[in-house]
């Protein structure tokens, strides 16, 4: 075993946030730059000494090397024990999964999430704690710091692990075992949901289109829905995981996966569209030309629980972050169980699911999941809708507009300015902090605010504090925009605006989105002076 002295090579002044380090494949190609914060990884979590260890990633471009790499040095630094998937794959969800089954000490998960693969394209690298769940900010806070001190990392000198089969293999004193990346995953899928209806549901000749983006979530739904649930061949599509995601940007929104909007608008669409994500940690609901938003989702999700034999006893209450639409707060109140607001990040909720406060999470973001991992999931929401269509006999749209009937609709949108200067994106949300003190009362457009603060969250588990997590600014008639810089991206800053009009007349339902939020749009644009400091006309993606 040698070990390898370096010169300290921090992290370009970039912590690690919710969804881990996100850089350029480049960046992580240079000398030591992974090594440096795999080593913070194991400085920062001595319990990895003698653990046990879950590795993988979604097959994006630098996974099999980093993977690798990251192996010699866990067993440089006396890991005990790593579970690797084959071939160097594992979705997020089911990282968390395997974790949690096997009682890990914590697992590294190499991923980017929804953000471009490919030699030019986006890598990251995120640590995971025994509960399955990304690390807290404590943690994440230690490694970047340790990246910023530490002068040499331990690595062994063996061969590479063959990676392609499964088996167990030796590496210095530690055991290494390869592992089928689906199979845990799986299992637990058919503890949660009735794979006996749904089967029965694709033999009367029901269909769905499932659009895996060429990324991970692929070989996962193969697997459980054209194997194991009996959906016709070539149901899955861009199926196989590829570096580079087959040129795909692999994140399900309106303005990504386009093939699935056009593929559902034809004439003769299945009656269930759906995708995932790079890491299949996300996923898109579609149904006949008709797109379910994330927010819907949740508080549908939420609504019909016990249907789906996993919740059959009902939820003990549901989370989602700020910036999600308040869709599910009114049907928390139904069922009469709380409902929490939390900082955009899985790891907020974590705290929650471990102490049996909440049962359903989710994120604007397409993003959605429960107590039975510790991330978002997007295989399993995809089951829990084709569960939900089994036993209602109903479709997609109508389970929907039954929604809005009972619960009335949240209209709601997404507008993000991506690769803004940094200093501008820091400038305007300085600006409207500032403005903060004197807006109670104003009025804006049509709209008289109620309220206008900086969200902080207080965890009801653990008592921390967290601050500045964005600009809220409400309405008296129940409406809000929310302003928020995202740290998902790696080239610049992107500026989130979170729009919201609640109507409870089903009446006024039919309104296209945008033009019903047209005259809160332009509220949000003139408050944060938009056009003059960003000198954009028009948001880069509107979801």
């Amino acid at each position: 075993m040698t070990v390898s002295t370096i010169t300290t090579h921090p992290i370009a002044g970039q912590k690690p946030g919710t969804s881990g380090l996100r850089k350029k494949v480049t960046v992580f190609q240079q000398v030591h730059y992974l090594e440096n914060f795999v080593q913070a990884i194991f400085d920062t979590v001595p319990e990895l000494k003698g653990g046990v260890l879950v590795l993988g990633g979604d097959g994006r471009f630098h996974n099999r090397v980093a993977v690798q790499t990251i192996l010699k040095m866990a067993a440089a630094n006396g890991v005990a024990r790593v579970l690797v998937g084959q071939g160097s794959f594992l979705s997020t969800p089911a990282a968390s999964c395997v974790i949690r089954k096997y009682q890990a000490t914590g697992g590294i998960i190499l991923s980017a999430s929804h953000n471009p693969g490919g030699p030019d394209g986006d890598f990251g690298i995120k640590y995971n704690i025994g509960n399955g769940g990304p690390a807290p900010e404590k943690i994440t806070d230690a490694i970047y710091a340790r990246t910023q001190t530490l002068t040499e990392y331990r690595i062994s000198d063996q061969a590479d692990i063959p990676l392609d089969g499964k088996g167990r293999h030796a590496l210095e004193a530690m055991q290494v075992e390869v592992i089928d990346p689906v199979a845990d995953y799986a299992e637990l899928m058919q503890q949660l949901f009735d794979f006996d209806a749904i089967r029965a549901w694709f033999a009367q000749g029901h269909r769905m289109h499932f659009d895996a983006m060429s990324a991970i979530s692929g070989p996962y739904a193969k697997h459980i829905i054209e194997g194991l649930l009996g959906a016709a061949p070539g149901t899955v599509v861009n199926g196989e995981p590829l570096e580079d995601f087959g040129g795909h940007h692999p994140d399900p929104n309106p303005a990504h996966a386009t093939d699935l909007i056009r593929a559902m608008a034809l004439p003769d669409a299945p009656e269930l569209g759906a995708a995932s994500d790079g890491d299949a940690d996300r996923n898109m609901i579609v149904g006949r030309n008709f797109l379910v938003s994330p927010s819907d989702s949740l508080a549908i999700m939420a609504a019909n629980a016990t249907l789906i034999p996993g919740y059959k006893a009902g939820i003990s209450g549901v989370a989602r972050s700020m910036p999600t639409s308040r869709a599910v707060d009114l049907v928390a109140k139904a069922l009469d169980v709380p409902c929490f607001e939390t900082p955009t990040g899985w790891k907020f909720f974590g705290n929650l699911l471990d102490a049996g406060r909440a049962t359903l999470c989710g994120e604007e973001s397409y993003g959605s999941g429960s107590n039975h991992v510790r991330e978002k999931d997007g295989v399993w929401a995809v089951l829990f809708w084709l569960n939900l269509l089994a036993v209602t006999g109903k479709s997609v749209n109508e389970i929907v507009e039954g929604h809005w009937a009972r619960f009335g609709r949240h209209y709601y949108s997404r507008h993000d300015y991506e690769a803004l200067d940094v200093g501008v994106a820091n400038a305007l949300m300085t600006h409207l902090r500032e403005q903060l003190a004197g807006l109670a009362g104003q009025r804006l457009g049509a709209y008289n605010v109620a309220l206008a603060d900086d969200f902080a969250y207080d965890d009801p588990v653990d008592g921390s504090r967290t601050t500045n997590q964005g600009v809220r600014v409400l309405f008296e008639n129940g409406a809000r925009v929310v302003y928020r810089l995202s740290g998902t991206g790696t080239e610049g800053a992107t500026l989130r605006v979170y729009l919201e009009l609640f109507e409870a007349d089903p009446v006024r339902h039919a309104v296209p989105v945008q033009e019903k939020l047209a005259e809160l749009v332009a509220v949000a644009r003139d408050l944060a002076q938009l056009n003059a400091r960003t000198g954009r006309v028009d948001p880069d993606v509107i979801a």
